[in-house]
């Protein structure tokens, strides 16, 4: 699968929690270095779409907080 279409794929909870067996299984060691490579990079495609799951969020709740200041300042001025 193509890493544009994983992603698209991955939800935050399920990269998350894939995220969190790649770094549990690193720590627990007994990997070779082949395998404990293909983990690491495997870590960092998953907390790359972490990262941009969060960041989309953030501008989601940004643009709402935006808007609602807006409304809330249109308001205040059609009162006065």
């Amino acid at each position: 699968m193509a890493a544009g279409t994983e992603e698209a794929a991955l939800g935050y909870e399920q990269a998350r929690d894939e995220l969190v067996e790649v770094v549990r299984r690193l720590e627990a060691g007994g990997t070779s270095l082949e395998e404990s490579l293909a983990l690491w990079e495997r870590g960092e495609e998953l907390a790359k779409v972490c990262r941009r799951r969060l960041e989309g969020a953030r501008a989601r709740l940004d643009a709402s907080l935006a808007a609602e200041r807006a409304a809330e300042a249109e308001a205040a001025d059609t009162e006065e």
